[in-house]
């Protein structure tokens, strides 16, 4: 495993972070929690630090999970949850109506307390905002922040999913330790602002790094999910004309793989780690074998001219 400091903190992570959205269940097709369990252990074992998490994920199942799988084994990662997103009816579970995002300093204090019993913790290493709320001034939740970790429930602090002039205002409140956005080979429209705050010194995460499962060469025909999928409706690559144009790029990936002799979702975990400025890569996996997969990518590293090879493919199918 490889390692990096994530931004200001002062943590050492594993330059590919464990992502728990598939591990909730909900939306992703056929989920098993056990193997969930085993899953989440070998990327522990494999040295990987640092895990992803927020309530949304299966209506806090993942979290619920991941606070079984952690059990005698907490002090061994950095663990990052999210806030800022709640349901109108939560008792019940009946999100029907859609989420509301939430960002209220009364709101997190109760977020941050559920999702620490959920995942059977004293402490959360790294809270962010999961989405913009833009009824709640960004100063009230930075209060809430500030007095989460004067109460030793939180760490650090940092946001998912924005932008500017937000980032900069986030910033300039000294609450933007980390932030995550989207990014990968098929798509990396948030490079311009990943490069700007890793320069900053702010940890940089990418999620999507293996573009839901279709940067692991495992997808060579347009899939039938059901309707409700979220892939489908978070990722524009599994429907035309996109495509084709991955499909494009997966035949230089092939290529590369071949000669390598490694699987194709290997080249992706480089390709996407070895960006200076992507301090680590959120992975999804849902199984052993897919946690070995992944992190057996770090055996290895791709050539300057193997970058090169990808980036010009890159440009020439999907672009930017």
């Amino acid at each position: 495993m490889r390692y990096k400091k994530l931004g200001n903190t002062g943590i050492d992570v594993s330059q590919v972070s464990l992502g728990t959205w598939a591990i909730g269940g909900k939306n992703w097709g056929s989920v098993d929690d056990n193997l969930s369990i085993k899953a989440i252990h070998q990327m522990i074992d494999n040295g990987v630090n640092f895990i992803d998490c927020a309530p949304t994920y299966g209506m806090g199942h993942a979290e619920e999970v991941l606070g079984k799988a952690l059990k005698g084994k907490r002090d061994k990662v950095t663990l990052l949850t999210k806030c800022g997103i709640r349901w109108p009816d939560e008792k019940n579970k009946d999100f029907s109506a859609g989420a509301i995002r939430d960002s209220s300093k009364k709101s997190i204090l109760k977020q941050v307390d559920d999702s620490l019993k959920r995942l059977d913790t004293d402490y959360i290493d790294v809270y962010l905002i999961h989405w913009p709320d833009i009824n709640t001034p960004l100063e009230e939740t930075v209060d809430a922040f500030d007095e989460l970790k004067k109460a030793g429930k939180i760490k650090f602090t940092g946001v998912s999913n924005f932008e500017e002039p937000m980032l900069s205002e986030l910033y300039d409140l000294k609450a933007l330790d980390v932030l995550q956005f989207p990014y990968s080979m098929v798509n990396r429209t948030m490079e311009d602002l990943l490069k700007k705050y890793h320069d900053k010194d702010v940890g940089t995460m990418s999620y999507g790094s293996l573009g839901a499962g279709i940067l692991t060469g495992a997808i060579r025909e347009i899939p039938n999910f059901a309707p409700d999928d979220a892939r489908l409706g978070f990722y524009d690559f599994f429907e035309e004309p996109k495509f084709s144009k991955v499909m494009e790029l997966l035949r230089t990936m092939d290529l590369i793989a071949g000669e390598r002799n490694v699987p194709v979702a290997q080249v992706a975990v480089n390709w996407n780690t070895q960006n200076e400025f992507i301090t680590t890569s959120i992975m999804g996996v849902r199984d052993p074998k897919e946690a070995n997969e992944n992190c057996e990518a770090f055996s290895w590293s791709l050539t300057k001219e193997e970058m090169s090879m990808l980036n010009e493919a890159i440009e020439k199918t999907v672009g930017k």
